[in-house]
C-alpha cells in the first residue's frame, strides 16, 4: 500500500515586498524575479508532500495577469493537486496587495510538474494524494478544472 500525504501537507504561503533590485525601470516586477519566487514555492509545496529533493520537470506557460508595482506585499502560494509515480503536479498562484488602497489582486499564475528524487538524485515514488475534507477537495478540483480549461485553449489556439 501506497503512502498518503494530504494536500494542506504541501499548502506553502510567501510573501515579499518588492523593492527596487527586483523591478524595471518602470517601477514594476521583473517577470524573470516573479518566475523564480513562483519556482521556489513550487519546490517548498512538493519537499513538503514528499519529504524529498525535487527538481522542476516543467512548467506550464505562465499568465502574467497584471502588473505589480515597487511597495507592493507579493503573496506567493502553492500546493500539490496531483501526483504521478514520481511526480507532482503543483499550482502556483502570485497576488498582489497594496494595504494602503484595501486592494488586493492576481498577478499570475502557472502549473509545475516537480520530480521527487531519492539519495542518488533519481527520480523517486511520492506520497498519493488524499484531500480528505470538502475544502481540499475544492482546491484539488479546482486545479484540475483549471489546468484543464487552459490546455484546452492552448490546443485550440495552435
Amino acid at each position: 500500500m501506497n503512502e498518503t500525504e494530504t494536500l494542506s501537507e504541501s499548502h506553502t504561503v510567501m510573501s515579499e515586498i518588492l523593492m527596487p533590485n527586483d523591478t524595471n525601470n518602470l517601477g514594476r516586477a521583473l517577470g524573470g524575479s516573479v518566475l523564480h519566487w513562483m519556482d521556489i514555492c513550487a519546490a517548498i509545496s512538493s519537499r513538503r508532500f514528499s519529504r524529498r529533493q525535487v527538481v522542476t520537470a516543467s512548467m506550464d506557460h505562465v499568465d502574467f495577469l497584471g502588473p505589480i508595482d515597487l511597495g507592493d506585499i507579493v503573496t506567493v502560494e502553492g500546493y500539490v493537486f496531483e501526483t504521478g509515480k514520481t511526480s507532482m503536479d503543483v499550482v502556483v498562484t502570485v497576488r498582489a496587495e497594496r494595504p494602503s488602497r484595501n486592494e488586493k489582486r492576481d498577478t499570475a499564475t502557472s502549473f509545475f510538474t516537480m520530480v521527487a528524487l531519492d539519495e542518488d538524485e533519481r527520480p523517486a515514488s511520492v506520497p498519493d494524494l488524499s484531500c480528505p475534507t470538502d475544502d481540499q477537495k475544492t482546491l484539488r478540483d479546482d486545479a484540475l478544472r483549471r489546468r484543464e480549461k487552459r490546455r484546452t485553449s492552448l490546443s485550440a489556439s495552435q
